[in-house]
């Protein structure tokens, strides 16, 4: 199984926080990380977007199907992100547009075992992948990517 979890790009201060909308640097960003993840998912792939606005628009820049969950929204757990992902078996590859710290919490949580303060920048996007080899199950960190990067 392919994990991905991608953090919105730069949204503005307000309020309420799940009207947040990109700025236009955000856009940008959530563009460019988009126009790499084209070249790399495969045509299964499965979104899963937290229901806040900033989220929405990060994913939007994909122009693919998505699913909107409410398990991935602002303070969600990591738990909550992993399993809404079917994180370890589910299966093929997931895309989660989601929010910090849970992000970086759930990035941790998969490759260690435990759900560390781990950071995400914004826009940024790690590829996790669950795998046997020699009989034992590992995960593995495929990329770790930010928007200026790319």
């Amino acid at each position: 199984m392919d994990l991905l979890l991608w953090r919105h790009a730069e949204a503005a201060d307000g309020a309420p926080d799940g009207a947040r909308e990109l700025t236009a640097r955000g856009r940008k960003q959530a563009r460019a990380v988009a126009r790499w993840l084209a070249k790399r998912l495969p045509g299964d792939c499965r979104v899963l977007v937290s229901p806040a606005a900033r989220a929405q628009q990060t994913a939007a820049a994909l122009d693919l199907p998505v699913t909107t969950d409410p398990r991935i929204d602002v303070g969600a757990s990591a738990h909550d992100v992993l399993a809404a992902a079917g994180w370890p078996d589910g299966g093929g590859t997931v895309l989660v547009v989601g929010h910090q710290p849970t992000l970086g919490q759930a990035a941790a949580l998969a490759l260690t075992g435990t759900a560390s303060a781990w950071s995400v920048k914004k826009g940024a996007l790690w590829w996790l992948r669950r795998r046997e080899r020699g009989g034992e199950r590992e995960c593995v960190l495929r990329a770790v990517i930010g928007p200026d990067l790319v």
